[in-house]
């Protein structure tokens, strides 16, 4: 396994992303642009974002297991049911919509050119090392779930 792979929590993942779209939008102000509305959707995509975060926290709770990514080892039971139907993830598309919300906020061309950075990030160090634990875990179960529903979306 890769020395990255599970170490740095999501959240903090979300905030050093978002402090670099921050920092990247006033270390090159020139890469600005204005769209008209870019407020009103900024927070329309982070209500999204939170709350597509919130259902998937809610499915891992009514199946009574735990949703920390930290603490992989506790999970004891496959959530395949409300927003797992539609994405695998959708706690972390929650935090890409949350950090998309966040570029249309800053009007920033290079705040968008860092979300892909977190796609893939996420992706490599995250996402798959959950995947192999859980296929491990559930076996067939899980990749049968793998074959119907998509990582992302």
């Amino acid at each position: 396994m890769n020395a990255l792979a599970l170490k740095v929590p999501p959240v903090a993942q979300v905030i050093i992303t978002a402090a670099a779209m921050y920092g990247v939008s006033k270390m090159v102000p020139a890469l600005t642009f204005s769209l008209n509305g870019s407020t009103v959707l900024a927070v329309a995509l982070g209500v999204v974002g939170l709350s597509l975060g919130i259902m998937g926290v809610t499915q891992f709770r009514i199946a009574q297991t735990t949703p920390n990514p930290q603490a992989l080892e506790k999970v004891s039971s496959l959530v395949t049911s409300g927003v797992y139907q539609y994405s695998r993830n959708p706690m972390y598309v929650g935090l890409v919509l949350i950090l998309l919300g966040w570029a249309f906020y800053l009007s920033h061309f290079l705040a968008f050119v860092l979300l892909p950075i977190f796609i893939l990030y996420m992706t490599r160090f995250q996402i798959q090392p959950e995947e192999r634990m859980m296929a491990q875990k559930f076996g067939k179960t899980y990749q049968d779930y793998l074959n119907k529903v998509r990582r992302w979306i």
